[in-house]
């Protein structure tokens, strides 16, 4: 059985300080995650992004530079009964929207319910995932420096 790897883009909106996070429910919890999905076939990141935040967010942002790279390799990490196959590659890019609240876009993420917008200060309180990545986003936005690569975190 022939594994591949999976590239998603994501994006990082951020408006006073606050970041654009897609709220989802499911399983009784409720959690965030960055606006974004998996790339298709003969789409670069940047038109896989711009689609998917029509999807997730119905409107259209502009995709600035990458900020960060994660990977995913689902052996390694808590949910590795379920994702054992899984390996995903996430680009991470400052985007920006001109407006300040989403309809619900055309093709939600399973248990989307909304957006929300977190105060980058407090996000170590919010589920955001990937969760290890909130410190990073925390020094990039605070300090205005943090490593591009963050390596296989969840």
């Amino acid at each position: 059985m022939q594994m591949s790897i999976r590239n998603s883009a994501k994006a990082v909106i951020v408006k006073e300080d606050k970041l654009l996070a897609v709220k989802i429910q499911e399983n009784g919890g409720t959690y965030y995650i960055l606006p974004g999905g998996g790339q298709e076939h003969g789409e670069n990141l940047h038109q896989a992004l711009e689609r998917e935040c029509r999807e997730e967010l119905g409107t259209e942002v502009e995709v600035g530079e990458l900020i960060f790279v994660r990977e995913y390799i689902g052996k390694n990490h808590e949910l590795a009964a379920y994702h054992t196959h899984a390996h995903q590659t996430e680009f991470m890019f400052l985007c920006q929207v001109h407006q300040d609240t989403f309809d619900n876009g055309t093709n939600l993420d399973k248990g989307q319910t909304g957006t929300e917008w977190l105060p980058i200060k407090e996000l170590l309180s919010y589920k955001l995932f990937p969760q290890a990545l909130r410190t990073h986003l925390i020094s990039y936005f605070e300090n205005g420096k943090a490593k591009t690569y963050v390596g296989d975190i969840n």
